[in-house]
């Protein structure tokens, strides 16, 4: 699972990053729209999707925090990736 984590996680930051080039300097900034041929394209419909998804699942893990306190929720979540 700790792999799933790593990939959301990421997927997230990626998203993250991309709204803020939007911020900065407007829709032509948006690099996964221009990575993948225009926002309509099919890819960036993809990519965007798995952000939304990673973003999802990333509440799992930040609603643990916040119920059992950050250390502990890493501590848990450190014996449930090995096992």
């Amino acid at each position: 699972m700790k792999w799933l984590n790593v990939i959301t996680l990421a997927l997230v930051i990626v998203g993250g990053l991309n709204w803020g080039l939007v911020a900065l300097g407007g829709p032509e900034l948006d690099l996964v729209a221009n990575l993948f041929g225009g926002q309509d394209s099919g890819l960036s419909r993809v990519v965007y999707g798995l952000v939304g998804l990673s973003a999802l699942w990333q509440l799992m893990p930040f609603f643990k925090a916040l119920r059992v306190g950050e250390v502990q929720a890493e501590a848990d979540h450190g014996r449930m990736a090995h096992r």
